[in-house]
């Protein structure tokens, strides 16, 4: 099996050669290998499914006496591909050469583990992706690519006869779909003074305007627009993660930020706004998980 690893550097995609010709016959109508990584010669698809856009609880600890390994909570493009490899070889044989070669791709091991040492019984990722720990013979890898444009996570997972293969491609929704609208924030602010906008992007420990915050900005100017009374406070929010100084530091930057365009981009006067930070201060969830702290990072509007 073959990782190509100077795609995956430049974040770039390519088909690799069809598998052999009796193989691909089998398999499941509509699958096909991932451009990530090969099948291990010989094998089978039977069962294949992709999405878009959707969460995956990515695991990087052994199932738990509750039923649960340790997991990160993850959101992008979803693609699981389940292999029937040949009887004559065995989980560790396919399980190393795997694991050889997204490793030698870049893949970092965020937890690995063989037999009992992964956990009891079963788990459900989401409703939608769920997976099968079995007793002894199998073999578990949750590696990371850390790329500019989005993180890649594997989900290795190798039992006698079966290989689970999943690859989370993290992106930001698709925007447009969902839109923030200004009737809603002035319905929000009349009902508790405050709303918290979820539509304006940064990259991590940056505290410039993405390009897809355009259509929560410009929902906001026109809020302003309709009601020239209502004067801002922009507040910015950030997780519990890294060192609370510089939390504090970025979201008042980021707070700063969203004025700054609002004042030169969608004509607000600048003594209507005020822009502050509250870095981790004032949590709306927990923490301890990334879906709580996605929800803690965000930009909040406060009447004044």
């Amino acid at each position: 099996m073959t990782i190509n690893r100077n795609l995956l550097a430049a974040g770039l995609f390519l088909a690799l050669a069809a598998a052999p010709a009796a193989a691909q016959s089998k398999d499941v109508e509509g699958s096909k290998d991932s451009p990530l990584a090969s099948r291990y010669p010989g094998s089978i698809i039977d069962n294949y499914k992709t999405k878009q856009f959707d969460e995956f609880n990515f695991p990087i600890g052994p199932v738990t006496s509750q039923g649960m390994p340790k997991s990160l909570h993850l959101e992008g493009k979803i693609t699981r591909i389940s292999y029937t490899y040949p009887q004559d070889r065995s989980p560790l044989e396919v399980y190393r050469n795997y694991e050889s070669a997204l490793k030698s791709a870049g893949f970092e091991t965020v937890f690995a583990c063989s037999g009992d040492a992964c956990g009891l019984a079963r788990f459900h990722m989401t409703a939608d992706w769920s997976d099968t720990w079995y007793g002894a013979g199998h073999w578990q890898f949750s590696g990371k690519l850390a790329r500019p444009e989005g993180d890649i996570y594997v989900s290795l997972h190798v039992a006698p006869g079966t290989t689970n293969l999943d690859i989370i491609e993290t992106k930001l929704m698709e925007g447009g779909l969902v839109t923030v609208n200004a009737a809603a924030l002035k319905g929000d602010i009349g009902k508790t003074g405050h709303v918290a906008v979820y539509g304006i992007h940064f990259d991590t420990a940056k505290a410039d305007v993405k390009p897809e915050s355009v259509p929560a900005l410009q929902e906001i100017g026109k809020l302003l627009q309709q009601d020239p009374k209502l004067n801002l406070y922009i507040v910015g929010h950030t997780d519990g993660v890294g060192e609370f100084q510089m939390n504090m530091d970025l979201s008042r930057q980021r707070a700063d930020a969203v004025l700054k365009a609002l004042t030169t981009t969608y004509g607000v006067a600048p003594d209507r706004l005020r822009s502050y930070g509250d870095g981790p201060l004032a949590p709306v969830a927990s923490n301890r998980d990334e879906e709580g702290r996605a929800k803690n990072r965000r930009v909040e509007l406060v009447e004044r």
